[in-house]
């Protein structure tokens, strides 16, 4: 004959299932909100950053201008031309993804044997810049023409916003940025880090602008206005 299970044990039986159920599905919440959380902190943590920051980017650009300055004007008008051109392109005539994507995977493609920097290192080097500085100082070993100049000049500007627009419109439609601090972190790291190259390349390239000068600046002035502001927000 087949054994009967007695009622009390039948229903203990039929509670442990949804029991164990319950138990799984709160743990899955919670560790679902606490994922949420720690990533809203780590947001906020880096919009912090990027607060701080914001200072370093003015005084990066205070000091590459006062530098910049003490070139030849022409040469000072060439670049910003490059610039201008770029913004009409894009603005007015055709987005030059296509360019800036070449660059990208060339990049990826240099980095791949340390794959941390793949993702990374596309975003904070300015491939096409440091190729024009590149193939000046190869250039200038054998000719030695005003055109020469000019024609770099006006390139390492045009290629320089060229990355700074792609880059910072690639960063700001990725999803999941709380507050926008990856694109304001991202995007101020990525500004200063181009100034720096750009202030080192035309270091190599002119006599009147130093680097040294263009370092110690930015940092007294990032100091004096941190400083500032934190006198006036901590103390009374």
């Amino acid at each position: 004959m087949a054994k009967k299970e007695f009622p009390d044990k039948q229903a203990a039986k039929s509670k442990e299932k949804p029991v164990h159920n319950d138990v799984g599905g709160f743990s899955g919440d919670f560790s679902s909100k606490i994922s949420g959380l720690s990533s809203k902190l780590f947001g906020i943590i880096k919009f912090i950053l990027a607060i701080i920051l914001l200072p370093l980017v003015y005084s990066s650009v205070v000091s590459f201008i006062n530098e910049f300055a003490r070139i030849d004007q022409a040469l000072q008008k060439i670049f910003y031309n490059g610039i201008i051109s770029f913004l009409a392109i894009y603005l007015f005539v055709w987005e030059p993804a296509v360019i800036y994507n070449k660059g990208h995977k060339l990049v990826e493609i240099m980095f791949s044997f340390f794959k941390p920097m793949v993702n990374v290192a596309p975003f904070l080097l300015p491939i096409y810049t440091i190729l024009f500085f590149m193939i000046y100082g190869l250039l200038a070993l054998a000719v030695n023409s005003g055109w020469l100049i000019e024609y770099t000049i006006f390139l390492i500007g045009f290629s320089s916003i060229l990355h700074l627009v792609f880059s910072a419109k690639t960063i700001r439609t990725k999803k999941g940025d709380f507050l926008k601090a990856n694109y304001i972190f991202g995007f101020s790291f990525i500004f200063i880090l181009n100034l720096a190259l750009l202030a080192l390349g035309f270091s190599l390239i002119f006599k009147e602008f130093s680097f040294v000068n263009f370092c110690n600046l930015s940092f007294t002035m990032f100091r004096n206005i941190f400083l500032a502001v934190f006198k006036q927000l901590f103390l009374f």
